[in-house]
């Protein structure tokens, strides 16, 4: 595996050549288990919290005396079954471990990685480490390793979907498939996560927690209809495969797709829109990464300026990986604990999220978003909850005039950070609406928007009462959303330009 090290790669600038997509801890697990210190590879059980400790204590004892160190030990197991043409066509299942261990000699630092924890792999990562260490440059914002800190577990642990088998995503994606039409096709996937992560330190960190994950995400095609498919989306993501039923998502996905048939064309130019929870999702997933990042704003790369009120009142989003509709862990890579980070009341920005470094910098806390590679990154935030309105879907469409209503975007990239102006299509139903009436489909539309913008005073015209998690290209799990009406929408062309 790797070694990172020195300030040239620590640190960084927060944006430029940004991937897209965010870290997150499950994100982080390569390869495959090794022996030593109580790991099992059963498919059936992931090792415990105390096991993965035990590896970090065994790690911790091999740095040289009067060095800081930090080791992060991540267990994850992932099972995945696709389907296209209306039959699965993939079962795969992995389990990976992985033992990430920095190491400090006053201010240079550098860290290395392991896929096992037997005692020679673990004398061989924090050698390698402190070699990394001895040559790079002092690092002038290191913050040190955690120091011994309460944590507590976010509680998003259902046993029964870490050890769910194969033919339970199978039941739901046969119900996802016969809820279509004559003539529709259904394309998507059912998966299941567990992880279990534990941060041990040399300054007397002991965290730990774990969570699951399942998803159910799908589509059904119409037949193509010149260059454009009809299609149309449906989606459900928790802590529970038990919660996932697979008729109520094919259901929406069906009559999607039906909507969709018969597309046609509408000019350019600024609408009114209805934008449903991925979209939504995707909208605040930039905003917290381009934006309530602290090193971005430390950097002069965000718009945020804490105390200002760049947003309509009727918008608010938290951070709260505690929120019962999230599905993250209660401690970031630091080893710090996560804490419900208020980003947006009522219009105005009252905080950002912080990792050990930018808090550092900025004579803040850490609010626990440290994630892999944050030093040069910067904190993220990874658990949003936009708050709901009071608005019932069917009361977003029929208080619009002439608008659109738009179920997806995607190929979603950032034009400007400091703006979060971003260009993107629709995809999977964009429909017009016509006095509070959705009247036709219209194909794919480009879009050139800012973000900010989009949300200002006077903007959100309207926000749904109802919330779930949604799916966006940053990943599913990772915003809890409405649906909104905004007053403003600028669409620039059609999805060749």
């Amino acid at each position: 595996m790797g070694v990172l090290g020195g300030a040239e790669l620590w640190e960084g600038p927060a944006h430029a050549g940004r991937p897209h997509r965010a870290r997150r801890v499950a994100g982080a697990v390569p390869g495959r288990p090794g022996g030593g210190v109580g790991v099992s590879g059963s498919a059936v059980g992931l090792p415990t919290a105390a096991h993965l400790l035990e590896v970090g204590e065994a790690a911790l004892h091999l740095v040289p005396r009067g060095w800081e160190a930090l080791v992060r030990v991540d267990a994850a197991s992932h099972a995945l079954t696709r389907f296209a043409n209306s039959r699965i066509h993939q079962n795969v299942a992995d389990e990976r471990v992985s033992v990430s261990v920095l190491v400090a000699d006053g201010a240079r630092n550098a860290g290395a990685s392991t896929n096992r924890t037997d005692g020679e792999a673990l004398a061989d990562v924090v050698r390698r480490a402190c070699e990394a260490a001895a040559v790079v440059p002092p690092d002038p914002a290191w913050a040190g390793v955690a120091p011994t800190g309460a944590t507590s577990a976010a509680g998003h642990w259902d046993e029964a979907t870490a050890v769910a088998e194969p033919a339970e995503r199978a039941q739901r994606v046969a119900a996802f498939v016969a809820s279509g039409a004559a003539g529709q096709e259904a394309a998507g996937y059912c998966d299941t996560e567990a992880v279990v992560t534990a941060v041990a330190t040399s300054a007397g960190q002991r965290a730990s927690d774990r969570c699951t994950r399942a998803t159910l995400d799908g589509i059904f095609l119409a037949a193509p209809e010149g260059g454009y498919t009809p299609a149309g989306y449906g989606h459900a993501t928790s802590v529970h495969l038990a919660d996932l039923d697979g008729a109520v998502v094919g259901g929406q996905a069906a009559r999607g797709c039906a909507s969709a048939v018969g597309a046609g064309e509408v000019e350019p130019g600024e609408y009114e829109v209805v934008l449903l929870p991925e979209c939504v999702a995707e909208v605040v997933t930039f905003l917290a990464s381009y934006g309530f990042n602290a090193k971005a704003v430390e950097e002069g790369q965000s718009f945020v300026e804490v105390g200002a009120s760049p947003f309509d009142t009727a918008f608010s989003l938290v951070d709260d990986v505690y929120d019962t509709r999230s599905v993250g862990i209660g401690v970031d890579t630091e080893g710090t604990a996560r804490t419900r980070a208020h980003l947006v009341e009522a219009g105005r920005c009252v905080g950002l999220v912080h990792d050990r470094r930018s808090a550092a910098r900025l004579g803040a806390v850490s609010t626990g978003h440290a994630m892999p590679a944050s030093a040069v990154w910067g904190p993220d935030a990874a658990d949003l909850v936009v708050a709901g309105g009071g608005a019932a879907m069917e009361d977003l469409v029929g208080s619009a005039g002439r608008g659109l209503l738009v179920t997806c975007f995607n190929y979603c990239r950032v034009l400007d950070p400091k703006t979060v102006g971003v260009t993107g299509l629709t995809r999977n139903g964009t429909f017009v609406i016509e006095d509070g009436r959705v009247v036709r489909p219209v194909t794919n539309l480009r879009f050139t928007q800012s973000f900010v913008e989009a949300l200002a005073p006077g903007r959100v015209l309207g926000v749904a009462a109802e919330a779930r998690l949604a799916d966006c290209e940053y990943g599913p799990g990772r915003v809890v959303a409405p649906a909104v009406r905004l007053a403003g929408w600028r669409f620039t062309g059609g999805a060749g330009g």
